[in-house]
């Protein structure tokens, strides 16, 4: 069943059902003042300013309120309208009432702890006791029914304060939802960034060098042997047309690797570049896909990071499986360690692009639970990649 979803326009928009719940309830004491509800008719200017006092205090609470927060100099606007609720109630009986609800209400958004606790119960119980004592003084009505119209006096004022808190909370979380949806459009378009800008650099690195490295062939091969010229860039072409396909199936989320054919194209590329290749590939129980992709792409960034950055005469490729572990290291003979350092662990540097080159590689290698790990030491360059076979 699909989740309910809240209206785009109340998120845009929440203010309004909560402003107009407040004018709502604050109409009721001018109109009941005016007919004499409870009473004889009274003065309805009295009750209009007042009415317009009492709504902008309420308001003023409940606006702080619903941005997390409490209105400047709260506490005497707090005991304005608390006293403008009260006092009058004596006289104005209940025509006057709903201005308690506002009491109660904001009562509740801005005090804390036990003081709000205190607050609360003498603010629930004046309305209903008044209510009780001036119906039994009048003697219009026995114990049992005043006490049941004071129980609904009780009950209404429970409800309305309620509904406008909870109108303030609601207001608040609206806000604050709006607010986490752009942070989560934010977060998604710069992951899908980093996605795009990860897979196009591992994917067209090894495939623009594999093109560099068969055009310069066909160059040197146009002069003495024409017809190998012609192969050469027969399956240039052949590159290009699959990079081409690739970047495709990357915009679209869709291209995936695979570990045997990332083997056959990495020692076929590196044997065009005249580069001596060991493979040692022992018999591998299948793989998770994470663990597959982990180390598919990490052949292909080995291999793009022997191609251009090294000089490499001797490469061997070898994937071990142990106790539930697959490994892969990728060692060749075309780095020099920095002066003066027998050993060089290498990661990504905090100034290089998020998502490119090793640092990619550390990421899909984390997605797949694994380790790796980069040395240098004698003129070999070590890269090692370490899995699971089931990645939960």
């Amino acid at each position: 069943m699909t989740p309910p979803t809240v209206p785009r326009w109340v998120v845009r928009h929440p203010l309004w059902p909560l402003i107009a719940l407040h004018v709502l309830l604050a109409v009721q004491v001018p109109v009941y003042t005016t007919l004499g509800m409870d009473g004889p008719p009274g003065n309805p200017v009295t009750a209009t300013v007042a009415c317009a006092l009492a709504l902008c205090l309420s308001l003023r609470h409940s606006l702080a309120a619903s941005r997390g927060e409490r209105a400047a100099g709260w506490p005497w606007t707090l005991a304005a309208l608390v006293i403008l609720a009260n006092v009058p109630l004596w006289w104005f009986g209940s025509n006057w009432q709903a201005f308690t609800t506002f009491a109660l209400a904001s009562i509740v958004m801005l005090l804390r702890g036990r003081l709000m606790l205190f607050a609360v119960i003498a603010q629930l119980l004046h309305n209903p006791a008044k209510e009780v004592i001036a119906m039994l003084r009048d003697d219009a009505h026995t114990i049992p029914q005043a006490l049941l119209l004071g129980a609904y006096a009780l009950f209404s004022l429970i409800l309305y304060a309620g509904t406008l808190v909870g109108g303030a909370r609601l207001v608040r979380l609206l806000n604050e939802l709006e607010a986490t949806r752009t942070e989560l459009a934010a977060t998604a378009v710069g992951e899908e960034r980093v996605r795009v800008s990860r897979d196009l650099h591992d994917l067209l690195g090894q495939s623009l060098s594999a093109i560099s490295l068969k055009g310069d062939l066909a160059l040197r091969l146009l002069a003495k042997d024409t017809a190998a010229a012609r192969a050469e860039v027969e399956s240039l072409t052949g590159v290009a047309r699959d990079a081409l396909r690739d970047v495709r199936a990357i915009t679209r989320d869709e291209h995936s690797v695979s570990l045997r054919t990332e083997i056959d194209g990495a020692a076929a590329l590196l044997g065009a570049a005249g580069v001596d290749t060991r493979l040692d590939v022992a018999d591998l129980p299948p793989l998770s896909g994470p663990a597959q992709n982990a180390l598919a792409w990490a052949i292909r960034e080995g291999t793009t990071n022997l191609l251009r950055h090294s000089d490499a005469r001797t490469c061997a490729i070898t994937l071990t499986h142990h106790q539930g572990t697959v490994r892969l290291e990728i060692v060749n003979d075309g780095a020099q360690p920095p002066s003066g350092a027998a050993d060089l662990t290498r990661t990504p540097s905090p100034l290089a692009p998020s998502g490119t080159g090793l640092s990619g590689l550390a990421e899909r290698t984390r997605a797949a639970s694994g380790t790796w790990l980069t040395t240098a030491h004698d003129g070999l360059f070590r890269l090692s990649v370490e899995v699971p076979e089931e990645v939960a």
